[in-house]
């Protein structure tokens, strides 16, 4: 069994509020008017001692008098057991809504911060990732990788449309170190061989593609390198849920 203590503190708040009430308002006034009602009583019954028939009459008054009183006070505790229930019943009410909302408050900002923290590491974890693989990257660019490259190039080409391949008419290749003229050479056999035609191809480097040979154009643009692959492992990883 689990004690809410924030419920129960809630509820001995209540409980001494309402006795606090309970003597503040109710009993000390009640006991005046029992003192009141129990002098005035005395009085009676002082005066009947000198008339046995006033005395009579002042018992009966008495009487009726204190059947009167009985009746009155149950009905008044009634009442006030009546009232300080439902205010008992209202205030566990309010307690609970106040204590719902700020647990689902708090269940979001644990779940924000959650969410949070794990896209953080994530982005660190993904950037620290293709960190390691630029470095590799750049340790292992050589002719075996330009040429992994050529191929890979070549096939991209081969996968455009047939349209979109003919209407190709001027190129630039980038590589990211310079080529040697035998490599520019049968790269750009293959590249017109691929495009079914004879577009102009001039080469340039870019040193940030670490590796690899792109094809830019006015309407096309063929991303073969490491620096492309790295930037859609990050995207990858940093969308991955």
């Amino acid at each position: 069994m689990t004690i809410d203590w924030w419920t129960l503190g809630f509820q001995t708040v209540n409980v001494v509020v309402l006795v606090w009430l309970l003597q503040r308002f109710f009993w000390r006034p009640v006991a005046d008017m029992i003192e009141q009602r129990r002098d005035a009583t005395r009085e009676a019954l002082a005066d009947a001692e000198s008339t046995k028939g006033e005395a009579t009459a002042a018992l009966a008054d008495i009487e009726k008098t204190r059947a009167g009183f009985d009746k009155e006070r149950d009905a008044i505790l009634a009442a006030a057991r009546d009232t300080a229930e439902k205010s008992h019943l209202a205030r566990m009410a309010d307690t609970e809504k106040e204590v719902t909302a700020l647990k689902t408050i708090a269940e979001a900002a644990i779940e924000k911060q959650h969410q949070a923290a794990e896209e953080s590491w994530t982005g660190h974890a993904g950037g620290l990732a293709v960190d390691i693989a630029n470095r590799l990257a750049v340790r292992l660019d050589g002719q075996a990788v330009r040429a992994a490259f050529l191929d890979w190039l070549i096939k991209a080409i081969a996968a455009l449309p047939e349209l979109e391949r003919k209407a190709v008419t001027a190129l630039e290749a980038i590589s990211a170190t310079p080529l040697a003229q035998t490599e520019q050479e049968r790269a750009s056999a293959l590249i017109a061989e691929a495009f079914g035609g004879h577009p102009s191809i001039a080469f340039k480097t870019d040193a940030s593609l670490i590796a690899g040979l792109e094809l830019h154009g006015p309407h096309l643009l063929i991303s073969n390198s490491w620096r492309a692959d790295l930037a859609r492992i990050l995207t990858d990883i940093t969308h991955e849920k």
